[in-house]
């Protein structure tokens, strides 16, 4: 894994949550894991990884996610044996 998907990883597993993590390193980060990322309505994104499928709304007007989504999105990392 590339150092910059690694810092993203380190990013979304930080305590207290980071509120600076940009999408489309995340967006960069999943296609590195072997995700498939779909374009739905508005700013919706569907990703398929790990045998599932989960939608995540993609941020604007801002580029950074907010910490909602990065404790989904740390979550379903870690339950799927992604750690840091």
């Amino acid at each position: 894994m590339k150092r910059k998907h690694q810092k993203t990883l380190e990013l979304i597993f930080a305590r207290p949550t980071s509120a600076n993590v940009r999408w489309s390193d995340i967006e960069a980060l999943l296609l590195e894991l072997g995700a498939q990322i779909e374009e739905r309505e508005g700013s919706r994104v569907l990703i398929k990884l790990f045998g599932e499928r989960r939608v995540f709304h993609r941020p604007h007007p801002t580029p950074t996610t907010d910490k909602g989504a990065l404790a989904s999105l740390r979550d379903w990392l870690f339950n799927n044996g992604v750690k840091p």
